[in-house]
């Protein structure tokens, strides 16, 4: 008991009485002394005294797929920075091959108490995952943000990029470059947001008269390297150019097309989505599709507070215009050959 006490007084900054008063339920400390020796406590790990466990955590969980690709901590440093600012601490929870699972995430944040998630990404996206851990999460009434289009019924608010939108600007711009035969590199094929993208490049192709043939679509997982092999059949059927459904896939679908000889953009133009780090500092800069991670970010966090202050929580998606960003990885269809 001491050495919890001296370590939760020495993570706030308080006496090790001050941690005692809180953990006994006595007075003489303030609330904003309070919640934090209480924060202090979940993120240590400690459990709360029976009384006091019926209190939610000032804790968040941030759940993301993965790391790797830029735009998750894009997400990750707006979400968790605007938690702090309202006084709540972002748990990150990421998955790895092999190690915890989405579903153990959230049985270990609803052990901690606490006061909501946000899903940056996730099997929510999927057709073809297991989506029972969301019914606990829903059955618990906790506060929950998803980023991007859930499947059918799952009743949470979501915050997406408006996917039609991203390929009529992307599908627009290579259409204005003389671009008739191009390529599509999208995620799974049971990946929601990847659906509508799919959706809108079978409509628009018809609209415009455009070819689109099924060697023009490809689907791969989110990585350099699955993209890169995909891209390498699109590259074989003959495209003039290629919108992928991400950062990370454009930048293997450009070493693809250096694979083969060719060049970018003057043989094959390549759009990416996103605008993730640093993508105007690859060679050549990606022209992509920038998803506004900052207005985004702060919708999820009113949705958030707003079922956290006890407002029945709204299932309507919340749709984003994403921008078109030109750079030098796309180019007039005329330079080919």
């Amino acid at each position: 008991m001491s050495r919890r006490l001296a370590e939760v007084a020495r993570k706030v900054g308080v006496s090790e009485a001050t941690v005692s008063r809180v953990l006994n339920g006595k007075p003489g400390v303030s609330e904003a002394t309070r919640q934090t020796v209480l924060t202090a406590l979940d993120v240590l790990g400690y459990e709360r005294p029976t009384k006091l466990r019926g209190e939610r955590a000032r804790l968040v969980g941030l759940v993301l797929p993965e790391l790797q690709n830029p735009i998750f901590p894009a997400f990750a440093e707006v979400i968790g920075g605007a938690l702090a600012q309202n006084g709540y601490t972002p748990v990150l929870c990421t998955q790895t091959a092999g190690g915890i699972s989405e579903s153990d995430w959230v049985d270990l944040l609803l052990g901690q108490q606490v006061s909501g998630v946000v899903f940056v990404g996730g099997a929510y996206a999927q057709e073809d995952a297991t989506h029972d851990h969301y019914g606990r999460l829903t059955e618990v009434g906790l506060p929950t943000v998803l980023v991007n289009a859930p499947v059918e019924g799952l009743d949470f608010a979501t915050v997406s990029c408006d996917d039609t939108v991203a390929i009529e600007q992307a599908m627009g711009h290579l259409r204005q470059l003389g671009h008739t035969r191009i390529g599509y590199l999208l995620g799974p094929r049971d990946h929601v947001p990847s659906a509508r993208k799919l959706a809108t490049i079978r409509r628009l192709s018809g609209d415009w008269g455009l070819e689109l043939d099924d060697a023009q679509i490809v689907h791969a997982l989110y990585s350099l390297e699955s993209a890169q092999a995909a891209a390498t059949k699109l590259l074989r059927a003959g495209v003039t150019a290629i919108v992928c459904a991400s950062d990370p896939m454009a930048l293997g679908a450009i070493r693809a097309v250096r694979r083969t000889g060719r060049r970018v953009p003057e043989d094959v133009s390549i759009i990416g989505y996103d605008d993730s780090a640093l993508m105007n500092c690859t060679e050549p800069p990606l022209t992509t599709v920038r998803q506004p991670i900052e207005p985004m970010g702060r919708t999820i966090i009113e949705l958030l507070l707003r079922q956290i202050s006890g407002d029945s929580a709204t299932s309507d998606e919340l749709l984003f215009e994403p921008e078109l960003v030109v750079r030098g990885s796309t180019g007039p269809v005329s330079q080919v050959g």
